[in-house]
């Protein structure tokens, strides 16, 4: 069987750094090697928050996101959710083979809880790991892009693959995840960096915004600049970000400031975002909305094509 990549965000906002390091570069990358399915996954905002927001906005600033960092849509296929109800009539047979508590146990839905803006947790919230095989199932992907943060769920794919296998024949790969460059770059403020929690760079972010972020990010009062992630893990992070703009080392970043100080180590890492980030606002305001609605609108049919032909070859294999 031939490698297919699936891969895809929650329109929850802008992508930032984090997301561009840990997934999206390596998306651009395996874009040129393989058949790839990127999601807009709109139906799973509501696992961890009341009302879905701005919805149809938050699609369309997702899209030029990935068009601004060099997602192609004539290699791969973008695609909202919503638009292929085939792929979620997987979700029933595939909750059927995973238990409560092995769904109670996921520390990624751990966390997701924990920073929900819900009254109270979903059982869409349990669910979501396994919504998630679905979207990375219905095409028989094989490879699935993700931060360290998205491992577990892959891991619950693998479990359905294997299981629906087991019961009913062969009919899915198991699929294997692939780690960016850096799984988990950490936010302004030293905890994990989110859209939801206001401590990232977007990509969409202008330069006076980025500054005006860096400026407030955490240091400590030590004048020497060290990288040490463990002793000093906020000066750390931002040198690993100014390092990763750079394509250079943390601990050489630290050698270059010395005694410098947080405002020689801020003033670099600004400079070096906003310069990394130039390109990809340049290559964002280049497309229009219009745009975006035809590559939906193309994507979507070509993904409902190929989820039609999975859920058929469920039925046949589970003999309905």
């Amino acid at each position: 069987m031939n490698d297919v990549v699936l891969t895809g965000d929650r329109p929850t906002g802008s992508l930032h750094l984090g997301h561009y390091f840990g997934s999206l570069a390596n998306r651009v990358t395996l874009q040129d090697k393989f058949p790839m399915y990127v999601l807009i996954a709109d139906y799973q905002v509501i696992t961890d928050r009341d009302l879905p927001g701005a919805i149809q906005r938050n699609i369309t600033e997702l899209l030029l996101d990935y068009l601004a960092v060099g997602i192609d849509p004539a290699k791969v296929t973008i695609f909202q959710h919503s638009a292929v109800p085939e792929l979620n009539q997987l979700l029933l047979p595939f909750l059927s083979l995973v238990s409560v508590s092995e769904l109670h146990r996921n520390p990624t839905v751990k966390d997701e809880i924990a920073h929900s803006s819900q009254r109270a947790v979903s059982g869409l919230m349990f669910t979501y790991p396994v919504h998630q095989a679905a979207d990375i199932l219905f095409c028989k992907g094989t490879l699935v892009p993700v931060g360290k943060d998205q491992l577990p769920h892959v891991e619950v794919t693998r479990l359905v693959a294997r299981r629906f296998n087991e019961r009913y024949g062969e009919v899915f790969p198991e699929p294997e995840a692939m780690m960016g460059e850096r799984p988990l770059l950490q936010g302004l403020d030293g905890g994990k960096m989110s859209k939801s929690r206001g401590n990232a760079i977007a990509l969409s972010a202008t330069e006076d915004e980025t500054a005006a972020l860096i400026r407030k990010a955490r240091t400590d009062s030590e004048r020497l600049i060290t990288f040490d992630e463990t002793r000093r893990p906020e000066v750390a992070n931002l040198l690993t970000l100014a390092g990763l703009c750079l394509g250079r080392s943390p601990q050489d970043i630290a050698e270059e400031i010395g005694d410098g100080g947080a405002s020689a180590l801020k003033r670099l890492a600004t400079e070096a975002v906003n310069e990394f980030l130039r390109p990809i606002r340049k290559r964002r305001a280049e497309h229009t909305e219009e745009e975006v609605r035809q590559i939906l609108t193309a994507g979507n049919a070509a993904a409902r094509e190929r989820a039609i032909m999975t859920l058929d070859e469920v039925r046949a294999a589970m003999g309905f």
